[in-house]
């Protein structure tokens, strides 16, 4: 089989006097040798786009981490510089392609500013500097140049018993790389919690009664994927389950010829 296409978000970047819609390598590359699938970059010109025709070509999405934050307005919260930057061009992308990926069942994995946008397009909100809470714990990474220390393994999340994850790993704790300033508050209504911290912060979700593979994570599976068996284990099954859509896709157009 060829490799199965997956839809990739992307950011609005301002440089070189253009204006740029991009992803981080290490996305790209954990979705080929981690998934083994071809990402393509999908720009954020919201509802311009037919994101319908996009799911029927495409066979998963993988919804990227970002520094911007999704925009407080989309969860009934206040903008700020400090919660900044952000970028609602994306936003206007994400979201409805996050729901409308779940609702034609279609694979999905969301990472970090993904499992946010995931939350909020399916009627959550966000809590901003979740640090500040009494007894939790800091979840930003260190001060530092390098990325290798920014993105250290260095926290344990627990596993739900019964979840898609504990499918993938066992029930059970897990190291990951949790590095985030904000997380989800109220779970969306269509969401269940897979993992959470030691201090009570959701670290992963799914979509209750999903079709597919639809598994939002708050970590950073893309930069050890190749090192880590953890951060390997989510991508494997991200892809397997794109793999499944894909062949399901062809059997069925091979049924109606």
């Amino acid at each position: 089989m060829h490799q199965p296409l997956v839809a990739v978000s992307t950011d609005v970047k301002q440089f070189e006097n253009y204006t740029w819609h991009a992803a981080p390598n290490q996305y790209l590359e954990a979705a080929i040798a981690g998934s083994g699938v071809f990402p393509v970059l999908v720009p954020n010109f919201g509802d311009r786009l037919d994101l319908d025709q996009l799911l029927a070509s495409v066979d998963g999405v993988m919804v990227t981490g970002s520094k911007s934050n999704v925009h407080p307005s989309l969860y009934g919260g206040d903008a700020s510089e400090a919660n900044g930057p952000y970028d609602p061009d994306r936003d206007a992308t994400t979201l409805p392609l996050i729901r409308r990926a779940i609702e034609h069942g279609v694979p999905l994995l969301a990472i970090c500013r993904g499992i946010q946008e995931m939350n909020v397009a399916l009627g959550g909100t966000l809590a901003t500097e979740i640090q500040e809470r009494e007894g939790a714990l800091d979840h930003r990474a260190p001060v530092s140049s390098d990325q290798d220390e920014r993105f250290a393994i260095r926290q344990s999340i627990s596993i739900k018993p019964g979840s898609c994850l504990a499918g993938i790993f066992g029930a059970g704790d897990v190291m990951v790389n949790s590095v985030h300033r904000q997380g989800i508050d109220r779970l969306g209504s269509k969401l269940q919690v897979e993992a959470v911290a030691e201090d009570g912060t959701v670290e992963a979700v799914s979509a209750r009664g999903a079709r597919a593979f639809a598994v939002g994570v708050q970590w950073h599976p893309e930069y050890w994927v190749k090192t880590d068996s953890v951060s390997a284990r989510i991508f494997s099954a991200f892809g397997d389950a794109v793999r499944l859509h894909a062949a399901a896709k062809s059997a069925a157009r091979n049924a109606a010829e």
